[in-house]
């Protein structure tokens, strides 16, 4: 596992996502619970490509801001159809960071 590091956790609000370029990627940082937890996901929705980190973020659920999809920030499974997938990437917190394995991405 190759770890990068993307961003301070002081950057990150607990509980709302955090829009992060990296590599030629846009991801989706959510950073919730204590001890904290990181989540990374790709930012755009399957559907319609809605900014995931600008959506409502309830326990480990974000919903895109544009349709509602709900998607568990866990596994990336869309709640209501989990055959549907957003990508996610292993991520851990060092040191005030999060750093996260780019390589990692499930398939969406």
């Amino acid at each position: 596992m190759a770890l990068t590091p993307l961003i301070s956790l002081n950057r990150c609000q607990p509980g709302r996502g955090t829009f992060v370029e990296i590599a030629g990627r846009e991801i989706a940082v959510f950073v919730l619970g204590q001890p904290p937890t990181p989540h990374v996901i790709d930012n755009a929705c399957p559907h319609a490509n809605g900014n995931l980190s600008a959506g409502a973020c309830t326990a480990e659920v974000v919903a895109c801001p544009w349709h509602d999809w709900r998607f568990d920030l866990r596994t990336g499974a869309c709640v209501d159809s989990p055959k549907v997938r957003v990508r996610r990437y292993k991520a851990e917190i060092r040191d005030g960071e999060v750093w996260v394995d780019l390589d990692s991405a499930g398939e969406p």
